[in-house]
């Protein structure tokens, strides 16, 4: 039985981090102001046929705040990078010098930071509304479980102060994203 306990609460604890990596990697993507190789990540080139990650056929450098230089190890894939980009509708438009594509990134407005500032906001609400699937899964396998009731209702809350703490901490992620997107 103690081995049980400990896959559902192991398990649990498991899958609710993953909620926050999740949750980290979908902030990454949400420009903060300046330019970063990360805001091209999703961007996939069509290389002889099939769709490959920008990264896998081009070097991504950011020479200053506001550009994004990408570096094709091929110069004939320059104008599929270009395709790439506009494909991804990530909101910029990629120049090319025969050499290289430069993506020149705009400064925000006010209004763009508060849509970026709404989409966090969204990405973290999901990430909680995971967590808290995480606990309702936790919560339904104890239920299943042949324990005494006491037990039961002790690892609920376990498993609800497991929930509260993941919560907190997408909060403080998230409080910590709109600061960076804000600033201006």
């Amino acid at each position: 039985m103690e081995d049980e306990i400990d896959i559902i609460i192991e398990g649990t604890k498991e899958a609710m981090g993953k909620a926050l990596k999740h949750l980290e990697k979908e902030l990454v993507n949400i420009r903060a102001g300046k330019a970063s190789p990360s805001m091209v990540g999703s961007v996939m080139v069509d290389y002889y046929g099939s769709p490959t990650p920008l990264s896998q056929v081009a070097n991504v450098s950011t020479p200053d705040g506001m550009t994004i230089s990408i570096q094709p190890w091929e110069k004939q894939m320059i104008p599929e990078i270009e395709r790439g980009i506009h494909l991804a509708n990530i909101g910029f438009n990629p120049m090319n010098n025969g050499e290289s594509v430069i993506i020149n990134v705009p400064p925000l407005t006010e209004e763009r930071r508060r849509e970026l500032a709404k989409q966090a906001k969204a990405a973290a609400e999901e990430a909680k509304i995971g967590v808290r699937n995480d606990r309702k899964v936790a919560n339904q396998d104890i239920k299943g479980l042949d324990i005494s009731e006491d037990l039961k209702k002790s690892l609920e809350d376990d498993i609800q102060e497991m929930t509260d703490a993941h919560i907190k901490k997408i909060d403080e992620i998230l409080a910590k994203k709109e600061k960076e997107i804000m600033t201006v």
